[in-house]
């Protein structure tokens, strides 16, 4: 019997949004319908957290969308895992694909801001994922184990681990990857995990995809076996994202 594993659905709201428009989303959440079943984390922006924790219910986490690799020292413009703690944030996406192509962050840095994060007692939606001409190479899976691998080498407890696969040609872009492309990646990931991590964490744990997620793609896409939930972009910031929040009902 495969493990059951709980639908975790993570809004990751980037650069947007201001007091007074996430003051609103935040109200629209707080009094949606929302799927108890479902784990629920939204990505804000930094300036905000401790904002929109204050604001949004207890039911619901919050993410910072980046941290360090160090706890305190002369790292200006950076936040450490104990500062978003402090203002009782307990997750953090790290790997995210606009960090490794916009700001440049290797594999390697993302390993050792994933090993602080988790030592310091954060939860971690650590993303992976192919560019458009290394899909279109036929490279897909070189390079998202490559990327895994850099993650799974400096995790010790993975319950406190969300997989996050997002094809960076689908960010954005309203190209979301085919329900069989995402289960095609997302089981081949999973079996990646059961050779080289374990056969119980390869189970366990959550593979969530990311990629132009709507309301319109996600019932499809949470019908597939080894997709166990979303991060979703744009549409996080409209109401539609209760819809996709509930979209495994």
């Amino acid at each position: 019997m495969a493990p059951t594993r709980k639908f975790f659905v993570g809004g990751n709201w980037k650069l947007n949004g201001d007091k007074k428009s996430l003051g609103e989303l935040i109200h629209t959440l707080n009094s949606g319908k929302i799927n108890a079943d479902t784990d629920v984390v939204c990505g804000a922006p930094t300036i905000y957290l401790d904002f929109v924790r204050s604001k949004l219910d207890s039911k619901m986490g919050v993410a910072a969308q980046n941290c360090y690799k160090v706890a305190k020292g002369a790292f200006t413009g950076e936040v450490s895992p104990a500062m978003i703690k402090d203002c009782g944030v307990s997750w953090v996406i790290l790997g995210h694909s606009e960090r490794r192509h916009v700001f440049g962050e290797s594999d390697e840095l993302i390993g050792q801001k994933v090993a602080h994060a988790l030592q310091e007692g954060l939860g971690v939606i650590a993303c992976i994922g192919e560019k458009l001409d290394e899909r279109e190479a036929g490279i897909t899976e070189k390079v998202v184990f490559e990327q895994t691998k850099a993650i799974a080498d400096n995790v010790k407890d993975w319950s406190k681990v969300v997989l996050a696969y997002e094809p960076v040609w689908a960010i954005g872009t309203g190209k979301t990857a085919s329900p069989q492309q995402a289960q095609e990646v997302h089981e081949k990931l999973r079996q990646w995990l059961k050779t080289h991590v374990s056969e119980e964490v390869g189970g366990a744990v959550r593979i969530i995809y990311g990629g132009s997620v709507t309301a319109a793609t996600c019932k499809e896409l949470a019908s597939k076996p080894d997709v166990d939930g979303f991060l979703v972009g744009g549409a996080s910031l409209k109401p539609e994202f209760i819809d996709i929040i509930n979209a495994r009902q």
